[in-house]
């Protein structure tokens, strides 16, 4: 295997020698001052760096290694930087770390201790590496946008993947924000109709009288401002998907042509006299319970049949067992990316409140939380604060011991491969437990 690059910044000739000479292990760089440290970066990009703050032309001072620090992070943000710092420069060495430095070591060099922290800094970076690269070849899954462990959501997922080749009519089911439009795009990305378009249209967000015209299209002439020929999404969805969302907000007149369409998979434009066949997979989703509003007659009982060919409920953020915790660190990878925030982790408290929230606006609500404190939180720590979220009421206790028991140890299973990462070695030891019984727990419940 190559050597690893590592770039050393250091103006003491001396120390560029020793640590060339402990260091050997590593494709070793040297720079002495902020510039040609920068000329080697963009040059050799490498991945590890150790560095003296007290850099030309303020080797008194750190303003020049703070300023280097602040480059090499914002050029490349998983960088893993170790400060070299004397007994004096406490209060620098703080705020480098808060400024995303990986670890310091302190002068004197210890060879030993050094390699070691160089070697956990470069075996974190090669994890990471390997992380993103299994990130992205999830990213080309259809069903890559769902993440979740909660055996309800993957039971969901992987409904999904089994009607995806019919062209059997599905209904989604959930409360607003847990995901129902990314599961409708999946399903058409699995399906035989992939190459084709998949078009979706909002029923509560059109008004009525405009809404039909949305749908079916309408002719020239057909009302005042209709001065063309246009054609509806049903027909622009041709050979591909049609997604109706909020189908449960739909007026009982457009449910019955809606029908109609269904039976006959023909449409009429509005003020049209021709039929025009039209074939598309249909895929609906409402947050409303469709039979309570059949009850009521709010909703066709012939067209909730219709509809009701496939049914898949999808479970709110409350009950998915662990995914709160693992969403939210999802979200905030990806947040800190797009932001330019390196080195931001949730503390305790921040999980805790996670946890416990209800999160009555699903995934939606999580994101924007998540963004919001990504943006707004100071130092390197996000807080409860920073998220603002209140304590949510605890649960009525089972009073079945053996099913407790289980529940007990599900929980916190999935809470602790959540916090971990995934990472066993370190789930196993938040536990309290072995790595060989974490595993045997993980199959005796399921958990992949």
């Amino acid at each position: 295997m190559p050597k690893r690059k590592l770039l050393v910044v250091e103006d003491d000739a001396g120390l560029q020698k020793q640590l060339r000479w402990s260091l050997d292990g590593y494709d070793v760089l040297v720079a002495g001052d902020r510039e040609s440290a920068l000329t080697l970066l963009r040059r050799h990009q490498p991945g590890l760096v150790t560095m003296d703050l007290g850099l030309p032309p303020d080797a008194d001072g750190a303003s020049e290694g703070l300023a280097l620090l602040q480059q090499i992070l914002a050029g490349a943000p998983d960088t893993k930087v170790i400060v070299l710092s004397g007994n004096r420069d406490r209060a620098n060495v703080l705020k480098a770390i808060t400024l995303g430095a990986y670890d310091f070591h302190q002068k004197p060099l210890d060879a030993d201790l050094l390699r070691l922290v160089i070697e956990r800094a470069a075996f974190l970076q090669q994890v990471q590496q390997e992380n993103r690269r299994m990130l992205q070849i999830q990213a080309d899954s259809p069903l890559a946008g769902i993440v979740s462990r909660d055996p309800g959501m993957l039971k969901v997922c992987r409904s999904v993947e089994k009607v995806a080749g019919s062209s059997a009519t599905v209904l989604l089911l959930g409360a607003s924000g847990c995901g129902k439009e990314l599961l409708a795009r999946g399903l058409h990305q699995l399906s035989n109709r992939h190459d084709k378009r998949f078009v979706a249209i909002n029923c509560a967000a059109i008004p009525e009288h405009l809404l039909e015209s949305e749908l079916f299209g309408h002719e020239k002439g057909a009302f005042t401002g209709a001065v063309r020929q246009t054609p509806g999404k049903i027909e622009l969805a041709q050979g591909g998907t049609f997604f109706l969302d909020e189908i449960g907000d739909m007026a009982l007149a457009l449910q019955a042509k809606l029908l109609r369409f269904l039976q006959e998979r023909v449409i009429e434009r509005v003020g049209g006299r021709s039929e025009i066949a039209v074939d598309v997979r249909i895929v609906c989703a409402t947050h409303r319970h469709l039979k309570s509003r059949v009850d009521e007659g709010l909703f066709r009982e012939d067209l909730f049949y219709r509809l009701s060919e496939i049914v898949l409920a999808i479970p709110p953020l409350r009950e998915r067992v662990g995914d709160s915790v693992l969403l939210a660190q999802h979200f905030k990878h990806r947040f800190c990316a797009s932001e330019g925030r390196t080195g931001l982790h949730f503390n305790a408290e921040a999980l805790q409140a996670i946890e416990a929230h209800g999160w009555p606006g699903n995934v939606r609500e999580m994101e924007n939380c998540i963004r919001r404190a990504v943006i707004m939180c100071e130092g390197s720590q996000i807080t409860a604060a920073d998220l603002g979220l209140a304590q949510a009421v605890p649960a009525e206790d089972d009073i079945n011991l053996r099913t407790a028991r289980d529940a007990a140890e599900y929980r916190v299973m999935v809470k602790a491969l959540a916090r971990s990462g995934g990472n066993i070695a370190r789930a196993a030891e938040m536990l309290g437990v072995s790595r060989p019984t974490l595993y045997d727990l993980m199959n005796h419940h399921g958990i992949k």
